[in-house]
């Protein structure tokens, strides 16, 4: 493939000879053959990664295919009720699998959406599911954020155990601090940009009461969810306004005075709790 990409045959010979007889001092494994994947943790991995998958992509303008190392998603936007392009791309992808000498695992495939009409890889029905879990965060098919908030807290209060035990362990203050901020915290915040701003009022302040109950144990002030997030959407639209490749980019406009940003405007109240429309 990569001499398809134009590579020339002395760079593929020197990434071959990279990735094969390897060892570790006097040690050597057992060779194996592989025809597909890149060793994990090698420096080349994730170039070679990109490589291999240039050619994924989609084939309508409704559809965007995203790929996280060995998980694909395929997001399809369904006009008046026309599922003719999401189903197409599916099978290409399918296609494209079989031509890469890879296996589309159904068992693993879920299918997310309103559309009710099975869906069949390889003439397997795919499961259809109300949630599921998109590199870490819950999203439900509803489009609120229960579930996800639901399991978060979860995890917090399993980890606030471990944060009682080193107070009663007299632990010092400042490692509590660094525990609660490595483990708990930032569990708390992961991505807190997309989905915060869309969280009911109940379920803010359920995970509030987590950040209080750490900040009692720990015996000095917390910042609440609510500054976190509102900090950190002021440096995502700071890198977005520096950044004029990114798609959100143009929704930036500065005023004649050169000091204020035009508000977005919007039919809908949703937008309004964004975090473009936040800062």
């Amino acid at each position: 493939k990569l001499l398809t990409l134009g590579l020339q045959p002395l760079t593929c010979n020197w990434i071959n000879n990279f990735l094969t007889n390897l060892r570790l001092g006097p040690h050597r494994s057992s060779t194996r053959t592989l025809n597909i994947g890149a060793p994990q943790g090698c420096v080349l991995s994730p170039l070679l990664y990109c490589l291999y998958t240039y050619d994924c992509s989609p084939a309508h303008n409704n559809n965007c295919i995203i790929k996280f190392a060995s998980d694909t998603t395929v997001v399809g936007l369904i006009p008046r009720e026309d599922e003719s392009a999401y189903r197409e791309e599916v099978l290409k992808l399918t296609t494209w699998s079989t031509e890469n000498n890879l296996t589309l695992n159904t068992n693993k495939t879920r299918k997310h959406g309103a559309d009710p009409t099975p869906l069949l890889i390889n003439r397997e029905h795919v499961e259809r599911v109300h949630t599921f879990k998109f590199l870490g965060i819950i999203i439900s098919a509803d489009l609120s954020w229960t579930a996800n908030t639901t399991a978060i807290i979860k995890k917090a209060q399993q980890r606030l155990h471990f944060l009682r035990v080193l107070r009663k362990n007299k632990i010092n203050t400042n490692l509590l601090l660094t525990f609660y901020q490595s483990s708990i915290q930032s569990l708390l915040t992961y991505c807190i940009t997309v989905w915060f701003g869309s969280c009911t009022a109940a379920d803010k302040k359920r995970l509030q009461r987590v950040v209080e109950t750490a900040q009692k144990i720990i015996g000095c002030p917390l910042p609440t969810l609510t500054d976190i997030y509102s900090a950190r959407c002021l440096t995502r639209a700071h890198n977005i306004i520096k950044d004029s490749s990114h798609p959100g980019s143009n929704l930036f406009n500065l005023m004649p005075s050169g000091r204020r940003y035009r508000g977005i405007r919007s039919k809908t109240n949703r937008l309004k709790t964004a975090s473009f429309q936040r800062q």
